[in-house]
């Protein structure tokens, strides 16, 4: 699967929520991020692709099947999925990025006694993976949920400048039954009401 999408932006100050600007403006040319690779039970071909924000400060992942589930109908292996995407992200000449933020969003119907799970984390080829951090939900629980993993300026991991590095993002789902009664149904989505969720990574420039 090869999803690339293109957008020319305007050169604004790259000021991300929570996170102080630790650098430069972002490229006025274009960027693309091309899906390389996706694997995983929670991204099956064809239902995931990924958008740059008109100002170049963000790009978008966008899941339409990334569901974990436990209950009567589910098989063993629902309640945990998953997706590793590899990207490639094309910055104009004389410019390097950092992830500064990402923010993941769903929808969850947790039973009571039931709990959901999610984290992330992401890394360039050939540097360490950032932190997996657990963000945990317990039922009764039945809403839309949404987090923020923000980068410490200190800690931003640049991309080398002048190679086209791929970005690798990877995310999990986990639901578990827990004392919940055992009839009950519940999950946990990377959706929404279009039948997608947005997931987006927020970008900090540096020029090189």
């Amino acid at each position: 699967m090869l999803t690339t999408m293109a957008a020319t932006g305007l050169a604004l100050s790259m000021i991300t929520a929570g996170v102080s600007a630790p650098a430069d403006a972002p490229p006025s040319g274009p960027v693309t991020v091309g899906v390389v690779t996706v694997n995983g039970s929670g991204c099956p071909a064809g239902t995931t692709a990924v958008d740059v924000s008109s100002d170049n400060t963000a790009f978008t992942v966008t899941y339409s099947n990334y569901l974990a589930q436990t209950g009567p109908q589910s098989a063993p292996t629902d309640i945990r999925k998953n997706c590793q995407l590899a990207l490639k992200v094309h910055v104009p000449q004389g410019f390097t990025f950092a992830i500064a933020e990402a923010d993941y969003r769903g929808f969850a119907d947790l039973a009571s006694g039931a709990t959901g799970m999610e984290q992330a984390n992401y890394y360039f080829q050939g540097t360490a993976p950032t932190a997996r951090v657990p963000h945990k939900f317990s039922g009764p629980f039945e809403n839309d949920w949404e987090t923020v993993d923000a980068t410490d300026v200190a800690s931003l991991v640049f991309a080398p400048c002048g190679i086209d590095r791929l970005l690798n993002v990877n995310t999990e789902l986990r639901v578990a039954a827990g004392s919940s009664d055992p009839s009950s149904t519940s999950f946990m989505t990377m959706d929404s009401t279009d039948g997608s969720v947005h997931t987006t990574y927020h970008f900090a420039w540096k020029q090189c």
